[in-house]
């Protein structure tokens, strides 16, 4: 989209202006109400010409006792195309923005884990709320300012053409001009409404990571580096709207200092002997008038290229996100539940931020019901495996089979069923703690299904003694409950889950020793009958998988049982060395 600036700009608008559609009745009612709204001022301009000729000069008392019926009238149509024009024009910015927030919402539910690995939360939420809000402003404020008052413009040049058209064709030399630096400003307005979009996202994201991480912060005292940080961000927004309040006052001084200046030329021909004769009070009047009321909604039109130019970026930018593609789903093959047999072939995978691939070459097999662990230093690539069998991540050399058949072949929500990952990084959602443990069951579980579940995985320990017991609401992210709890609430997941295949990665981290006993013997009761990956630094808590692969540099250096690595003396003896301080 790096073509004509102001091409994609009418681009923009267009695909914008197409989210109106679905509502146009109530676009076209809030059209005709700003257009009889502009109409009913231009009007009471136009009619004092006759009040003013044929009633006070003329001394017509039937025309001055008609002049109050009409203003109640004019004012009166004024009110009501007012409210017809303001509520269906709300009406119509609020449903483009809530179908178009919802779409950015669902279009990033369904776009790749890289994607977001790429973007802070504090980005995307800036667009789901500021983006989209910039975009209402556009729709709505900037609409009816361009509409109505441009409307109201044309009216007043044709009252004052109609009244006298030699002298009102001087005020038309200034349109151009005044086009020209609309259109100058409208790229200066443009790319600073794209800096202050950067500069909000920074605002956000700088907001997030303090709430985020107040604690480190406290605990390691960084509270004047994120002030600093934050001031610098802060700054920059200042900075970009104090240059859009500029350009805004200076394109406005200059288009009111042209029409001031055509309507001094006017007056000053008007005063010139041979014009005044010619020209009546009434006539005056309503030239000087027009010209005058002509000044705030020049004024106005100057000033809405500032929401329409920051509405267009907004939408630009939100566009750009609803046209990026989503996680490739092509796969058609039919999949109730899997046996589970995995096939890791030749795969190579780099992750897009990074230039050396974490995988290279990775090569094993997973039979069905098989327990087995992957062990190795940090980065050698354990977890991203994990991350490839539900395809998190698509990768280009090696495949995966999944029962003979390789996994892009499968629908993503039916590969995706079969996979209970638990994860030392446990996300909890700000709802209850049964909402928490049923997240994405395919059904209703009853109270007495939780308990048991619960039971099973010692999340019942702690929960009967809340006050409000499985309806106790967990806060954000679990923030109420110990790391361990947050890990026994993913544990009690993926029993209902009850998927063929088991990832833990790191499963058991967060526990006391106490604790891990107890979910250890409740992972062994989940994973039977089962095909079992763990991922584990705590190698006691794999002695007793059928096979352990030793991962190292994205490769697989070692394979074996506890035992038989052992006696290896590799790698492997050396990391149980290490831990068991044998």
């Amino acid at each position: 989209m790096q073509t004509n600036a102001k091409h994609n700009a009418k681009q923009i608008y267009k695909r914008l202006f197409s989210y109106t559609y679905e509502f146009k009745l109530a676009a076209i009612f809030s059209v005709i109400g700003m257009l009889g709204y502009a109409a009913m001022d231009a009007q009471f301009i136009r009619l004092m010409q006759p009040f003013i000729d044929d009633g006070l000069t003329s001394r017509n008392t039937e025309v001055l006792t008609w002049a109050p019926v009409v203003v109640i009238v004019l004012v009166l149509g004024r009110g009501v195309f007012n409210y017809m024009a303001s509520y269906c024009l709300s009406y119509v910015g609020s449903r483009v923005v809530q179908k178009l927030r919802q779409q950015l919402f669902e279009h990033m539910l369904f776009l790749p884990v890289s994607f977001h690995d790429q973007h802070s939360n504090g980005e995307l939420i800036s667009k789901i709320t500021f983006d989209t809000e910039q975009v209402q402003q556009a729709i709505t404020r900037a609409l009816q300012v361009i509409i109505r008052e441009g409307a109201f413009v044309v009216f007043l040049l044709y009252v004052m053409f109609e009244a006298n058209w030699k002298l009102s064709s001087i005020f038309l030399t200034v349109i151009p001009i005044v086009a020209l630096i609309v259109a100058v400003v409208a790229k200066r307005f443009r790319k600073i409404s794209k800096n202050i979009q950067d500069a909000m996202g920074g605002v956000t994201r700088g907001s997030e990571q303090m709430l985020a991480g107040h604690k480190v912060i406290h605990g390691y005292g960084g509270q004047d580096k994120e002030i600093a940080n934050f001031a610098q961000v802060n700054n920059q927004n200042r900075q970009q709207r104090v240059k859009m309040d500029a350009t805004r006052a200076i394109s406005v001084s200059v288009i009111q200092f042209l029409a001031a200046a055509a309507m001094a030329l006017i007056l000053a021909i008007i005063a010139m002997p041979s014009v005044i004769d010619t020209i009546t009070s009434g006539t005056f009047v309503v030239l000087l008038s027009s010209m005058m009321m002509m000044l705030k909604p020049l004024k106005q039109l100057a000033n809405v290229n500032v929401e329409l130019q920051r509405g267009i970026t907004a939408a630009q930018s939100i566009f750009e996100i609803l046209d990026l593609e989503i996680e490739k789903d092509t796969g058609t093959l039919t999949l109730e539940k899997a046996k589970g047999n995995i096939e890791v072939n030749n795969v190579t995978f780099t992750y897009p931020s990074k230039d050396e691939p974490v995988l290279s070459n990775l090569s094993l097999k997973i039979r069905a019901g098989e327990n087995i662990a992957l062990v190795g230093r940090s980065g050698s690539g354990k977890s991203t495996l994990s991350s490839l069998l539900p395809r998190f991540y698509d990768f280009k050399d090696g495949e995966i089979l999944l029962d003979g058949h390789n996994i892009s072949q499968y629908p993503l929500k039916r590969l995706r069923a079969q996979f209970a990952i638990v994860s030392q990084q446990v996300v909890l959602f700000n709802d209850t703690l049964a909402n928490n443990i049923c997240y994405g069951a395919d059904r209703n579980l009853t109270e007495q299904e939780i308990i048991d579940v619960a039971k099973k995985a010692h999340v019942w320990e702690f929960v009967k003694d809340l006050p409000e017991g499985l309806n106790t609401v967990v806060g954000e992210n679990g923030v109420m409950l110990s790391g361990g709890q947050r890990q026994r609430i993913a544990i009690a997941r993926a029993i209902i889950k009850d998927a063929p295949i088991l990832i833990l990665d790191e499963a058991t981290s967060a526990l006391d020793t106490e604790s891990e006993r107890l979910i250890q013997a409740a992972l062994d009761e989940l994973m039977k009958e089962k095909t079992s990956i763990v991922i584990a630094h705590r190698l006691s808590t794999i002695e007793n998988a059928d096979c352990i692969y030793v991962l190292d540099k994205g490769k697989v250096i070692e394979q074996g049982d506890h035992k038989s690595l052992l006696t290896q003396k590799g790698t492997y003896a050396a990391l149980c060395q290490m831990q068991y301080g044998e």
